[in-house]
């Protein structure tokens, strides 16, 4: 068990040894919550981890920025009126 230091405007560091233990990496958000008279911090991806694009999905994605960057597109009125919406 790590003891911290609560410093200016409520902020901790989380010891190196659990940040790493746990895969977190700047940038990452955790979960703050209480339990009893304890608080939990537990890690927390904003997206699930299942919900990834397929190869497929993004060989499409990676095609539609190479023709963005040559100029090839569609307005969004144009679509529409492809699409019949």
């Amino acid at each position: 068990m790590a003891v911290v230091k609560i410093r200016t405007n409520r902020q901790i560091t989380i010891p190196k040894r659990i940040f790493d233990e746990l895969g977190l990496r700047e940038g990452d958000f955790v979960q703050i919550s209480v339990e009893g008279s304890r608080i939990v911090i537990a890690p927390k991806r904003l997206v699930d981890l299942e919900d990834v694009l397929s190869p497929e999905e993004e060989e499409l994605v990676a095609r539609g920025f190479e023709e963005l960057k040559r100029g090839e597109y569609v307005t969004w009125a144009e679509l529409r009126d492809e699409l019949g919406v």
